[in-house]
């Protein structure tokens, strides 16, 4: 059982992450790489994603186990500003830190808090080990992650949405509560089910949320109590995707004033209703309007309680900005068909 103890200073300083982070997408899909489970979402993903690797994967494998624990330092703030800076911080790594880090895999391996032989050289602090995990870290993200980079992003982006759509109606109390269903608020603890017992006390410094497209069935948070305090967690999967991919039929029907004006109602989300409202059409011809959209690619609908929200995909914000030429954003095949009546997979 995880448990994040809040205060009234933390609850203040609950913040959601504003994009999602490279690193932890990166090291959450080495996960479901080597995950069998939830065929659905990531099956043919893995697929793709093997075929890219060609297997070149070892180095990684021992440093980020398919169960337990990884190292702290493979996912630093700097994750969320891109893939260089990220990589540029694991490098400034302290030797220190690396061998500590590096031992407490050996003690979930063994018990005994030893770094493993595959691993020697990098908790030695060779330049040279450092510069092949660098080098294997932005390998993998480029075969893995980085294709499916705008598809992570506007999923993450329709979770923020909703979290967000939590935070005005009822602060910071309804955001918590609206986290994916094996999150359960308690005022003031967070609870969730975990590998390991653990208590973790915020004492004042907040809470950063990060939603991740990879992060399945459990949260994560960092090991070191002392650096900052991050929960990830898993985002919720949109409603109905299209079962096909979206072109430029699809985009043809986006020609008329009605439902140019739903897409610029839907600014930065709204509901069916809302839509309706700013747009001065009817509720059934906003529902209608929307449901084009998302069929072209530039609206995501999740659920949100006995409503539904609506935002723009990076193709639909571009559209709106002028970029009228850029080139659709296709729905992976993996997830076409990957999803629930509720708005939720959880397979």
């Amino acid at each position: 059982m995880l448990r994040i103890h809040f205060t009234g200073n933390d609850l203040a300083g609950v913040r959601m992450a504003a994009q999602p982070d490279v690193l932890w997408e990166t090291i959450l899909s080495f996960h479901r790489l080597r995950d069998r489970r939830g065929s659905v979402v990531y099956g043919e993903w893995r697929s793709e994603a093997r075929i890219r690797l060609g297997g070149e994967t070892r180095l990684l494998a021992a440093l980020v186990p398919s169960r337990g624990y990884f190292p702290d330092f493979l996912t630093p703030p700097q994750g969320i500003l891109g893939l260089d800076e990220g990589l540029d911080a694991v490098r400034a790594t302290p030797p220190a830190r690396l061998r500590s880090e590096l031992a407490l895999i050996g003690a979930a391996r063994s018990g005994r808090p030893a770094v493993p032989s595959a691993l020697r050289s990098l908790a030695e602090g060779g330049a040279g080990m450092l510069g092949r995990l660098l080098t294997a870290l932005r390998g993998y993200h480029r075969a893995a992650v980085e294709p499916y980079w705008t598809h992570i992003q506007a999923r993450v982006e329709a979770d923020r949405a909703r979290r967000g759509r939590a935070l005005l109606d009822g602060g910071a109390d309804e955001l918590l509560a609206s986290l994916p269903p094996m999150l359960r608020w308690r005022s003031p603890v967070l609870e969730a089910d975990y590998p390991v017992d653990r208590d973790v006390h915020l004492d004042g410094r907040g809470l950063l949320l990060q939603p991740s497209y990879f992060c399945r069935g459990t949260p994560v948070v960092l090991r070191d109590p002392d650096l900052p305090p991050v929960l990830v967690y898993p985002i919720t999967y949109c409603e109905a995707p299209t079962v096909r991919a979206p072109g430029l039929p699809s985009l043809a029907k986006l020609v008329g004033h009605t439902r140019s004006a739903v897409l610029n109602a839907i600014g930065d989300g709204g509901t069916t209703s809302e839509l309706a409202r700013r747009a001065g059409v009817s509720l059934a011809s906003a529902s209608q309007h929307a449901g084009v959209l998302r069929e072209a690619g530039l609206v995501t609908t999740l659920r949100h309680g006995n409503a539904v929200l609506h935002t723009l995909t990076p193709l639909g914000a571009a559209l709106l900005g002028g970029n009228g030429g850029q080139a659709p954003v296709q729905t992976p095949a993996y997830e076409r068909t990957a999803y629930a009546r509720n708005g939720t997979v959880t397979s």
